[in-house]
């Protein structure tokens, strides 16, 4: 069990510098000078050069991929003697870090990942994606506890009363959640109950977590506006959890165990839940954990149509700005995320079955 859990973590490793690797380079080649977006396009040649020094970006690109690789990593090699050095540690900018071991003139220090300040609020862009981050995870969990409750709702009679009208009802909706496009889910969700519908439903089409009260000024939380975007994120894993709930409890009920319950005088309630949703749980879980951690990344679009002030809509508003750090900051904490989360599901389902760990 040692040797698989290492592996996975291995491979989460190789993944992860992949990821690392693709995003530096890809916002580097892309057009656009970040010192000209900060001071304007009429800015004269001496201050964007400053800009360029400041933000590390008139050195080679070898240079500040190595300077990326060692702001993020949490163990990094430090020069602490020369301060006009391209990697001098400077205590500064890593607040909370420690040197481990020091040869010379080069330490290597443990430390808090730094990825960088934004371009346009000088903020640490690790503290603005705790802010952010929060929001996005709630709407992620409402999304994948409403589809799993929803979802087994629904799957449990699609499989007792197959190929009725209500089971293949529930297939086509299932095909339908599975194929449509967030985006496009999230505007006509939008439309319908916060347009059509709003007088009946009382929705609105934005909305964060806070709101603020008109007439006193007070923020509060606001949890009418987390409806229509965890019903939109929901959609297509409750499509999953309908389809994965019907069939694995077909399969389960279909075994000689169940028919044995029956012949001897069990109610089909405890059948059906004692035994068959019991032993048929397994790919659900896998599939929920899965989803849970590929909904971090698809609230993007979701957050931006609906206005829920998460890690989505600020990676957008930073497209927007051209605020690199941002960017690339959100979209390595993300991939951290989804790697981390498989790696635990890759984990607990080992233990669950042995027969992974063995193949």
């Amino acid at each position: 069990m040692g040797r698989y859990i290492l592996r996975r973590f291995l491979y989460g490793f190789l993944v992860l510098w992949g990821v690392i690797s693709m995003v530096f380079f890809l916002f580097n080649i892309l057009p656009g000078d970040p010192a000209r977006m900060l001071l304007g396009q009429r800015a004269d040649i001496t201050s964007v050069d400053a800009i360029k020094k400041d933000l590390g970006l008139d050195k080679p690109i070898a240079i500040q991929y190595f300077n990326f690789l060692n702001d993020i990593s949490p163990l990094s090699l430090h020069n602490t003697s020369d301060k006009e050095s391209y990697w001098y540690y400077d205590r500064t900018k890593y607040i909370n870090s420690a040197q481990l071991i020091k040869i010379a003139d080069v330490a290597l220090v443990l430390k808090v990942p730094y990825l960088r300040k934004s371009y346009q609020s000088k903020r640490l862009v690790s503290k603005v994606i705790l802010e952010a981050f929060p929001k996005t995870m709630l709407l992620a969990f409402t999304s994948i506890l409403f589809a799993i409750i929803v979802g087994i709702m629904l799957g449990i009679p699609a499989a007792l009363f197959k190929d009725s009208l209500l089971d293949r009802s529930l297939l086509v909706f299932s095909s339908f959640g599975m194929s449509v496009p967030s985006f496009f889910a999230a505007i006509l969700i939008a439309w319908l109950f916060a347009f059509v519908l709003a007088d009946y439903t009382g929705l609105e089409m934005y909305g964060s977590l806070y709101s603020v009260d008109d007439y006193t000024g007070e923020v509060y939380i606001n949890i009418k506006n987390l409806v229509l975007p965890a019903l939109t994120l929901g959609i297509r894993p409750l499509a999953i959890v309908v389809s994965l709930t019907r069939s694995s409890l077909l399969e389960v009920l279909s075994q000689d165990y169940i028919r044995t319950a029956r012949a001897k005088g069990l109610s089909e309630f405890d059948i059906i839940i004692k035994h068959g949703m019991r032993n048929s749980l397994n790919p659900l879980i896998t599939a929920i954990s899965g989803w849970f951690a590929s909904l971090m990344a698809g609230a993007v679009f979701v957050e931006y149509v609906f206005d829920w002030k998460g890690i989505g809509v600020l990676i957008v508003d930073s497209l927007e700005k051209y605020d690199l750090p941002i960017i690339m900051g959100s979209v390595l904490f993300i991939s951290v995320m989804l790697i981390l989360i498989n790696i635990v599901v890759d984990i607990t389902y080992a233990l669950l079955d042995p027969r992974v760990r063995l193949s």
